[in-house]
């Protein structure tokens, strides 16, 4: 099942995606407790799930409207979205590391403000940074609560997978010292308005049996800069279930950032210690990104999540 939210009348609505379709699920006649937005559809668990496959089933074609034509929100409004930096073999050797650098999961924290739909900018603000750079990543939708999760249970508590694009101020989140020294400061460096592109939807897990085989890919004007499989990483899904249970429990509606690989603009960047060396059709970044700039991020099974790059406007 693929679930994503649309804007009507300038409010946000659940819709149910079938085929090149869009089911508007209280139009349908769904109920307004298990679907009055994403969090309380996942809440429900698979009470919802029978009551969206009925309406899918049942839909009256009023309720229906063709999914291109439909101006997509993200997919779902997380309180809390709990993040694993270099997670992929390939991205922990292209760039500068920290001791604990593919040791243990880099653990940090964006919000629901940082959150954005497709086709909503991400904006480029220079008192920020000076080098905005983006990460095509697998979302990982927690579904059942928990804490303490083994792992051979993880895979029990998730809903489903969406598109993430992990935007980052590389200035912020990259420290050296003059002996060569690299930390990082993550909170910077990753949480601020529009950090988090997310869409086009939700893709259940029962349509996606294994996300360790899963390809991804960026690209930045039409010019492919990412491109690999989530098989590349060093902590499984499951592995990041269980790493973040034993800090927090994790609720319906939560996110789980999987990491990303080589290719960003980080990577190539050598006063920040890129050491990265493309191979096959990969095009090595430039520069940054700047205003005007459209960002691609894909994975298979999932779709495609597209966003400009804007400048901020004058305050």
């Amino acid at each position: 099942m693929r679930i994503c939210t649309f804007l009507e009348n300038g409010r946000h609505r659940l819709g149910l995606v079938d085929g090149d379709t869009l089911l508007d699920a209280l139009a349908a006649g769904g109920s307004t407790e298990i679907f009055a937005d994403t969090v309380a559809f996942i809440t429900a668990g698979d009470d919802g799930i029978a009551a969206a496959k009925q309406l899918l089933a049942d839909g009256e074609d009023a309720a229906r409207r063709p999914f291109a034509e439909c101006k997509l929100g993200a997919p779902v409004l997380p309180s809390t979205v709990l993040c694993s930096g270099s997670n992929y073999r390939s991205h922990n050797a292209e760039k500068a590391n920290t001791p604990l650098s593919g040791k243990e999961p880099e653990f940090f924290i964006k919000t629901a403000d940082c959150v954005i739909g497709p086709e909503e900018p991400i904006i480029h603000d220079p008192a920020l940074s000076q080098k905005l750079d983006c990460e095509t990543e697998l979302a990982v939708v927690i579904g059942k609560p928990g804490r303490h999760i083994p792992v051979d249970r993880a895979m029990e508590h998730v809903f489903g997978y969406t598109v993430a694009n992990d935007v980052t101020a590389r200035d912020r989140q990259v420290r050296r010292s003059p002996e060569g020294l690299t930390w990082y400061e993550l909170g910077r460096g990753k949480a601020f308005d529009s950090s988090l592109p997310l869409g086009p939807v939700i893709v259940t897990a029962e349509e996606i049996p294994d996300p360790q085989a899963l390809n991804l890919s960026t690209r930045i004007n039409g010019e492919l800069r990412q491109s690999a499989s989530t098989a590349d990483m060093i902590w499984n899904c499951a592995e990041l279930i269980h790493f973040f249970s034993i800090n927090f429990t994790l609720r319906p509606g939560m996110l789980i950032l999987t990491g990303t690989p080589a290719g960003t603009a980080w990577s190539v960047d050598a006063d920040l210690g890129g050491t990265w060396k493309p191979e096959g059709a990969l095009v090595p970044a430039t520069r940054y990104c700047l205003p005007g700039d459209i960002v691609e991020s894909t994975i298979d099974q999932i779709g495609t999540l597209k966003n400009p790059v804007s400048a901020a406007r004058n305050r």
